[in-house]
């Protein structure tokens, strides 16, 4: 209905759509999104940690000062010397035998791949102390071991108790188990590279074994190192076992010890378990470059090494420290 002539209309002005604040936009702080349960969650944590602590510091039963007394007893680092050759020679037989068993996995002969996988089947099903028991053993199943035609003259024979020591032993069981392993992780490796890089090297005449040595396996190292140092750290652990086919390493020396000495099987116990720590964080170490150095070609930027990214937190708390003072 409409106003009358004359009549008087009153006109209210709206509030201002936006109240601008006093201080200025640079001044002003963002508060972050306050999350309850991520604080209990790490002050229950910490309580934790904190009472762990505790109880390796002040528990008698632990006798940290005979601890001190058995870490650095040349009998314990001979026993370490011993755990580092067994681990390094069967890293490298280990890899050699599952570079061989992923090639014959991988070939067009039906008996190499049939070989192939009946060996990583049974080496991975059978329990690696059972292998080791079984060498050690093995000399009461074949008392001399010969070379020759099959059913035939043999050329040459060797006592095999005299060249079987405990050394060897254990290598060659570890080695037997660890090629099991590489195998599959060299093989994932292999089928790793793209199938464009062998189509190429064909197209190009290349013959198999030079693509094999110069195109593919550099490319499938970027899959294979990394994944094979992480197995490295397992095959540490293993060298445990070798303490059942009579060859002192670092936890048979620690055993021997603790029967002589039964008041310190604590202390001993915990040498063996902080000096396998020290080797399998030294590994760790290593793997952290290796997948860094093999990330070149993956990633835009390479992850930050443990001292970057100690620099960048100082970086940003000095900025922030510095921000704080401006306000």
């Amino acid at each position: 209905m409409s106003e009358p002539p004359g009549a008087a209309v009153s006109v209210t002005e709206a509030p201002p759509l936006t109240d601008f604040p006093s201080e200025p936009l640079a001044a002003q702080r963002v508060l972050p999104l306050r999350r309850p349960g991520r604080w209990i969650a790490t002050a229950v944590v910490l309580v934790l940690a904190a009472q762990f602590v505790h109880g390796l510091a002040t528990n008698p039963f632990y006798q940290w000062d005979r601890f001190a007394y058995w870490f650095l007893r040349p009998t314990v680092l001979d026993g370490l010397l011993i755990t580092l050759e067994v681990a390094t020679y069967s890293a490298v037989l280990g890899l050699l035998g599952g570079i061989l068993l992923a090639l014959a996995r991988l070939s067009k002969s039906p008996v190499l791949r049939a070989v192939s996988w009946t060996y990583v089947w049974a080496l991975r099903s059978i329990p690696l102390i059972v292998v080791l028991l079984f060498l050690y053993n093995f000399s009461a199943l074949y008392k001399t071991l010969s070379v020759g035609v099959p059913f035939g003259p043999a050329f040459f024979s060797f006592d095999e108790s005299r060249l079987a020591t405990d050394m060897v032993i254990a290598v060659i069981g570890l080695s037997l188990n660890e090629a099991a392993y590489a195998a599959e992780v060299v093989r994932g490796g292999i089928l790793s590279v793209d199938q464009g890089q062998h189509e190429a090297a064909s197209a190009l005449g290349l013959p198999k074994g030079y693509q094999f040595r110069k195109i593919v396996f550099p490319q499938a190292l970027r899959s294979i190192t990394p994944n094979y140092v992480n197995q490295l750290i397992g095959l540490i652990k293993s060298t445990s076992l070798v303490f059942y086919v009579s060859l002192l390493d670092l936890f048979g020396t620690v055993q021997s010890m603790g029967s002589t000495y039964p008041g310190d099987i604590v202390p001993l116990l915990l040498v063996a378990t902080v000096w396998y720590l020290i080797l399998t964080s030294a590994v760790s170490v290593v793997q952290f470059y290796v997948e860094r150095h093999y990330a070149r070609g993956a990633t835009r930027s390479l992850p930050p090494t443990p001292l970057q990214k100690l620099r960048a937190s100082l970086t940003d708390l000095r900025a922030r420290i510095r921000r704080e003072t401006a306000i």
